[in-house]
């Protein structure tokens, strides 16, 4: 529901209430830029699904092993963290619009090499996991500059619903990108899953080839471990930004729950839920999603960051205590709800503080503090459960999460202090982007049309 359907005859007070739950759609209709990668995003997210099933529905056919699948895991994670830091001082260093295209077509290879094998008369199996690394170093180093492109290309008191909209595009495509991409995968092959997928990748190179230019500053640093050294060194200046990394690493770490999944259901005699335990974070995210006008009259990111964690702690909690299958679910659609307001507000704080020639660099380190995290928090889950159990582990590590967000607000007052009205560097952020608004209007008085 957008703010255009509610009823003109509703009461003022209650249109304004209404309005406050839907979902601001100013940076579609505001920024050209912002529509054409909103669309690429829309595209690839499907794909990539298709391929996020095909790749271990295809290991298991190949080898029938369990622990050969588990490793595409593995394999992946070290490109993710030396290639997010990298991608970070790329992004800083040279045209984002150009580091996107060229890791989208780098992705869009890698689709094509998966294809090939798998039309060969008998594929091998190496090539699927050099493939899986290839293919999270091309997106680790893509991301950071997607993240710093959208305070470029939307207006700054637009950042919060920019997320937002991002949001609702990743957790639409989790909710109904992985059925399909099985339906795909399992019964028309993996060669045809492959096949769709490079196809969504050269719709999003056509679409992304249309951006405008996004040259870096003519100061930036060149990409190095030093470059990489001042981010990192930006990062530990600003306690509040550490503080919404450090919540969000804690919150998924003791409290990520979906490596024991499979035994919650057999536990609660339900297998039937497996999938509707998968999907309901992103069930909950969405809702948070739809209903996130409300968001952008926030100021105080970093105590929302801090509640809506405490409130993810909480839910996923309360899905390890209840022995019936639909408050365990209700649980989890909470617990993706808050994430996903912790999600908005740690992007916004970012987006609305971080200077450009930095904004790559310190996106490298939110990749990691966002994809190191679950990581992690699969080997406690797992390792718990076998020691206190699976209903235990997940409590438990709720549990831990609220304590554990709870001390770190303590320790860190300027994360709970943080508000954009009156924080230098969101107030130098917004001037900055209102004088580069006038010197765009002065040369080019049709900018304003987007």
């Amino acid at each position: 529901m957008t703010s255009n359907d509610i009823p003109p005859a509703a009461p003022g007070a209650l249109r304004r209430l209404a309005a406050a739950f839907t979902v601001d759609l100013s940076p579609w209709r505001g920024s050209r830029d912002f529509r054409l990668l909103w669309s690429a995003g829309a595209i690839t997210v499907f794909g990539s699904y298709l391929t996020l099933v095909a790749v271990p529905l295809q290991l298991k056919q190949l080898t029938g092993s369990s622990l050969a699948v588990g490793l595409i895991g593995a394999v992946e994670l070290v490109p993710l963290i030396v290639c997010g830091l990298w991608g970070g001082a790329l992004a800083d260093a040279m045209d984002r619009r150009r580091l996107v295209l060229r890791s989208e077509v780098a992705q869009g290879l890698c689709a094509a090499a998966l294809l090939g094998n798998a039309l060969l008369p008998h594929p091998a199996v190496w090539p699927l996991y050099l493939v899986a690394a290839l293919s999270s170093a091309f997106g680790a180093i893509q991301r950071p500059a997607l993240d710093a492109l959208t305070p470029q290309i939307v207006a700054h008191d637009q950042l919060t619903a920019a997320a937002s909209l991002n949001s609702l595009r990743w957790n639409a495509g989790a909710i109904a990108a992985p059925a399909l991409a099985g339906v795909i995968a399992t019964s028309a092959g993996v060669s045809v899953a492959y096949a769709i997928d490079l196809a969504t990748f050269v719709a999003s190179v056509l679409l992304m080839y249309r951006l405008k230019p996004v040259p870096a500053l003519a100061s930036a640093e060149k990409p190095s471990l030093r470059a990489i050294a001042d981010g990192l060194r930006y990062a530990r200046s600003r306690p509040e930004l550490l503080g919404t990394y450090a919540v969000d690493i804690a919150a998924m770490l003791f409290a990520m729950p979906t490596a024991v999944f499979p035994f919650l259901a057999d536990r609660l005699h339900a297998d039937w839920s497996l999938g509707l335990m998968y999907a309901a974070f992103a069930v909950g995210a969405l809702l948070t999603t739809l209903t996130s006008r409300w968001a952008s009259s926030v100021h105080r990111h970093g105590r929302m960051v801090v509640w809506a964690a405490i409130g993810w702690g909480a839910a996923v909690a309360g899905a390890g205590l209840f022995s019936n299958v639909w408050p365990v679910l209700l649980c989890l659609v909470a617990a993706g709800a808050a994430d996903m307001v912790s999600g908005l507000f740690r992007a916004t704080l970012w987006n609305g503080t971080i200077p450009d020639e930095l904004r790559g660099r310190l996106a490298g380190v939110e990749l990691l503090s966002y994809s190191v995290g679950p990581q992690l928090g699969q080997v406690r889950a797992g390792g718990m459960a076998a020691l206190v159990g699976v209903r235990a582990s997940i409590w438990v590590g709720g549990l831990a999460c609220v304590l554990a967000v709870s001390a770190l607000a303590a320790a860190l007052p300027s994360l709970m202090r943080y508000d954009a009205r009156t924080d230098p560097h969101a107030v130098a952020m917004r001037e900055r982007r209102a004088a580069e608004a006038v010197r765009q209007q002065e040369a080019d008085p049709a900018v304003l049309a987007g």
